[in-house]
């Protein structure tokens, strides 16, 4: 039996759809207070002067600090119900498909979050390691319950959840640096759907 580790964002879909979330499920007024707020650290994102662990965070502390749990919860269903199927590769369904027909395990690793994420793996039935928010006493905090999901984080909770010594062969799918050392982790790596060498990875 093999592993599969699919990214999402870009790898699975055609697009980033973490920040099409936030359009979605942010407060209209948060949108934009927190847009001015957050504006210069965007703009050093834009320019690779902030990283995005960074940005990402302080955007998750503005959108979702003190917002209900279930008013994310519901945003989340009806965002992996609405959007996400707009946004599939069909090389990477298909690839998904080809995966799961040999009995592979198959798992999404992603630094996007939980809220829409959990759903669209449940609906095809696949393993899921991502970003999760932190909740207390019903409300969310705007933090992140432990680290991101990305970069030495991807590998560390795959390692934890899933032993690579269980697994004849390991595959690993990925479009960005965050996900490096996901992608040195496998024995088969393939970066934006084409087959990485060592070096080529040592260079992202």
């Amino acid at each position: 039996m093999d592993l599969a580790l699919f990214d999402f964002d870009g790898t699975i879909t055609d697009r980033e759809t973490m920040p099409n979330f936030m359009r979605a499920a942010v407060r209209p007024h948060r949108k934009f207070f927190g847009g001015l707020f957050l504006l210069p650290l965007i703009l050093g994102y834009k320019a690779k002067l902030v990283s995005g662990t960074v940005t990402r965070a302080a955007i998750c502390y503005v959108g979702f600090w003190r917002i209900p749990t279930h008013e994310l919860e519901i945003e989340g269903r009806q965002f992996a119900r609405n959007f996400l199927p707009t946004t599939l590769r069909p090389e990477a369904m298909a690839r998904i498909a080809w995966h799961k027909s040999r009995g592979d395990v198959v798992v999404v690793v992603s630094g996007g979050l939980d809220l829409y994420l959990c759903h669209w793996c449940e609906e095809h039935r696949v393993e899921l390691l991502c970003s999760v928010l932190e909740r207390r006493k019903g409300m969310f905090t705007g933090r992140y319950r432990g680290l991101q999901c990305v970069r030495n984080e991807k590998a560390r909770l795959v390692q934890e959840h899933f032993p690579l010594g269980k697994f004849s062969r390991v595959f690993a799918y990925g479009d960005t640096p965050e996900d490096r050392e996901l992608l040195s982790i496998a024995h088969e790596p393939y970066y934006r759907w084409q087959p990485a060498s060592a070096a080529q990875l040592a260079e992202l």
